[in-house]
């Protein structure tokens, strides 16, 4: 769904902790500034993996260009990478400037950050050096802690697929049901904090009471890998932090977190253009190759041992209006590479299913059809293999879109229905009112399928559909439809 505006947002309050977050001191033993200093960081680690990241600060005369070296001397091996292109000789990490970001003066800051493979032990490099001159370190770091599970994990449960439907540990059929909560695929790129209104434990509490078993959180590529035109404030181990609380907040009230790609790195100015920006601050076409896989190995290596988790794997594809020509506007949004009328390198929802299951894991995936997920005409001949068995297909539908009528989902969804778990991540309408979405609900009541409101917000319906026009779950007239829908199936 397109967002309204949101630039007279305020600012979230209140610190987030850092997670397992390592960092070398920015002066030396005798107070004197370094030549460079380097905040090294591990802001997400699992079992088999962790994310790193390094923000590089010059204080001698400016650079042209920079190239950082340290050694990992715990066996670690780097994956991939953003922001500088990476390599690896035995222990010996370098990490060189892009052409976009090598220049760096007298007391200039850049970050950059990676991937990377651990077994044994993932001891914290002692020593940096920024083209050849050292820089400050701590001459006694510490080691990272693990990572503790994401989540109480009791109360939601752990899903998988099962032919065409999701089921629990104990095999009992499970529909997703709930509402989508919107905020932190915007608000951090916009500078303004991490979620668009409160997100305790009472507020939660009360998307629990209009008996809402799921919660989809739309997140943002660029802040939760940490990029360096987020504020620090709101990216990376901060970011991850807020998103995995939240996680465990929805968990703990036994529903259903969904984990959605919503915004992504690519300048895209074709058809349809949601916004000019290279950056992640609006709904692109495609997810990217630069950095798409990289958050998604992220995300499966945070998530990996919740089964509780659905990851979607990205909002609304829309390559079809990039290209006129189906055929290749489905081989784009499959295989992704060099598409038709997109200006930057797709990762395709096969790179992504492949990105999760290497990271370790075999959580739900969804996927959603082209024309902003509600095409699902050839999802079924396209769809993505999954070692894991555990692949659904997502839909989205509004009364403004094509396939918005019985006819359309008769011929078109329920084949894929037959086949796969549906769910269909997004529905509203724009009129403040539900009679839509309540012919949306019968059509998947009567087939046992899934569905969640947009959005757990409060903005005008009209700009954009809000089910509450309070964050104590008092529903608008749209809002009530889903509200009182919702109780009525489950009590």
């Amino acid at each position: 769904m397109r967002h309204p505006p949101r630039s007279l947002l305020s600012a979230v309050a209140g610190a987030l902790a850092l997670l397992g977050s390592v960092v070398v001191p920015a002066v030396t033993a005798q107070g004197a500034t370094p030549a460079c200093t380097v905040d090294y960081s591990v802001t997400g680690q699992w079992d088999s993996g962790f994310q790193g990241a390094v923000h590089i600060t010059n204080h001698q005369a400016p650079l042209n260009s920079w190239t950082l070296t340290f050694d990992l001397p715990g066996g670690q091996r780097v994956t991939q990478g953003w922001n500088a292109e990476w390599s690896q000789s035995g222990t010996t990490v370098t990490a060189a400037s892009e052409s976009w970001n090598g220049s760096l003066g007298t007391g200039a800051s850049t970050d950059a950050g990676f991937l990377a493979a651990w077994s044994g032990s993932n001891t914290a490099p002692t020593s940096f050096e920024l083209n050849g001159t050292a820089c400050n370190t701590d001459p006694e770091p510490t080691p990272p802690p693990t990572d503790p599970p994401p989540g109480p994990g009791g109360a939601a449960p752990a899903l998988h697929v099962a032919g065409n439907k999701l089921v629990d540990a104990d095999g009992r059929t499970r529909r997703l049901l709930g509402v989508n909560r919107s905020g932190a695929e915007f608000m951090c790129v916009q500078g303004h904090g991490v979620f668009d209104g409160p997100v305790d434990d009472a507020a939660i509490a009360a998307i629990a009471g209009w008996k809402a078993n799921a919660v989809r959180i739309p997140v943002n590529e660029e802040c939760w890998l940490g990029l360096s035109d987020i504020k620090p404030e709101y990216a990376g181990a901060n970011y991850i932090a807020a998103v995995r609380d939240l996680v465990s907040r929805v968990e703990a009230h036994g529903m259903t977190p969904i984990i959605d790609l919503h915004w992504t790195y690519g300048q895209y100015t074709g058809n349809s253009a949601g916004c000019s920006d290279v950056h992640a601050t609006c709904q692109k076409p495609m997810p990217d190759a630069q950095y798409a896989p990289s958050f998604w190995s992220s995300v499966a290596g945070v998530f990996k041992d919740d089964q509780a988790v659905v990851l979607d794997l990205f909002n609304e594809p829309y390559p079809d209006r990039a290209t006129g020509n189906a055929a290749d506007a489905w081989k784009c949004w499959r295989d992704g590479g060099t598409c038709p009328g997109i200006g930057y390198r797709v990762a395709g929802m096969q790179e992504l299913v492949d990105a999760v299951r290497a990271a370790g894991a075999k959580n739900v995936i969804l996927a959603g059809g082209l024309a902003y997920s509600n095409d699902l005409s050839q999802w079924l001949a396209h769809r993505p293999s999954d070692p894991a068995g555990n692949v659904a297909a997502a839909y989205h539908v509004y009364n403004f879109n094509s396939c918005a009528n019985e006819s359309c989902w008769n011929s078109t969804l329920a084949p894929v229905a037959a086949q796969v778990p549906l769910v269909a991540g997004e529905i509203g309408e724009n009129t403040c009112a539900h009679s839509f979405t309540d012919q949306v609900m019968k059509w998947f009541d009567d087939r046992g399928l899934s569905y969640l409101g947009w959005t757990w917000n409060t903005w005008d319906c009209s700009s954009g559909p809000s089910l509450i026009s309070g964050y104590d779950g008092t529903p608008t007239s749209y809002g009530t439809g889903l509200r009182d829908h919702l109780r009525a199936l489950n009590g």
